[in-house]
């Protein structure tokens, strides 16, 4: 059976610079004969090391799989992360899981990639285990988008602070959020702005700066791509006491409780502000509402 050239990482965001290490390992595979692989994780390792950490995700696993099989690569392998695994060193993980069980022959690493329970190994150490074990280690380049790195930690800021256009050049596709849609306070509805009020399925996922946003959505597996604004915050001119995420369709009047909602996030329009009355927050909200549609014109 053919081996593998793989590359092994957290892969949260599947950025660019995720696919170019990537799109390297699908054409090293190919001009050696091998099959490409993914090796991730069912968790991040800090969970398991600090119990208490609580990650701040751009992808739930399901997205992270569905995005790292679009990158054409021929397997993705899933690892458990546990215990066990935590204390095995760089050396050992490469002969017992990369060998032995992936039957891994060549294994890319990115710039900046580390594994094992001693972060101080270096790239000649990997280089030095991998001889010993029967595995290549080749080190790929660092790739740049308009000269900014794309890692996974200055996405989930961007992403954080709304920066939610800017995120997406980085990623190579726009930032998401799915879940529920759960009844609200009906507040929307009765100053004809009705809103489907999401309650994402992930705690572990970014949910962007308060403020409001151009957007897209789509309601279960239903193709169809339906324009919109969210608004994410505290709701301050109705003395608001929690967080809420209420997208408004345009052009849809349909009762979508219980549905599952995912929403793209394509720019931010402004921050949230609190407003004197009704009336002064509609005449805003009309004002967004033409921005976001020059927006979400060319979608």
């Amino acid at each position: 059976m053919a081996g593998y050239v793989a590359t092994i990482g957290m892969f949260d965001g599947v950025h660019l610079g995720h696919q170019f290490v990537l799109h390297h390992v699908v054409e090293t595979a190919r001009e050696q004969g091998l099959l490409s692989m993914a090796v991730t994780f069912d968790r991040h390792p800090r969970q398991v090391l600090q119990p208490a950490w609580h990650p701040q995700l751009l992808l739930t696993a399901d997205e992270k799989l569905k995005q790292l099989q679009a990158t054409g690569v021929d397997r993705v392998e899933v690892l458990c992360f546990d215990a066990a695994m935590a204390r095995l060193s760089a050396q050992t993980f490469m002969q017992q899981v990369l060998k032995e069980q992936l039957g891994v022959s060549v294994l890319l690493m990115g710039y900046d990639n580390r594994f094992g329970s001693r972060r101080e190994d270096s790239f000649d150490d990997y280089v030095a285990y991998g001889r010993q074990v029967g595995i290549e280690v080749v080190r790929a380049s660092q790739w740049t988008a308009d000269g900014q790195v794309p890692c996974s930690s200055l996405i989930r800021q961007k992403v954080t602070d709304g920066e939610v256009h800017e995120a997406a050049l980085l990623m190579g596709h726009p930032y998401t959020l799915s879940g529920t849609i759960v009844h609200g306070r009906r507040i929307g509805h009765s100053i004809g702005f009705p809103t489907a009020n999401l309650q994402p399925y992930s705690p572990d996922k970014i949910v962007p700066r308060s403020g409001v946003y151009a957007v897209t959505a789509q309601v279960d597996d239903d193709d169809k791509v339906l324009k919109g604004m969210m608004n994410i915050g505290m709701r301050p001119t109705f003395d608001g006491h929690h967080q809420t995420l209420e997208t408004h369709l345009f052009d849809v009047d349909a009762d979508l409780y219980d549905h599952q909602l995912t929403v793209t996030f394509v720019d931010r329009l402004r921050d949230e502000q609190p407003f004197p009355d009704a009336e002064a927050l509609v005449r805003q909200m009309n004002q967004d509402k033409q921005q976001a549609i020059e927006i979400l014109k060319t979608i």
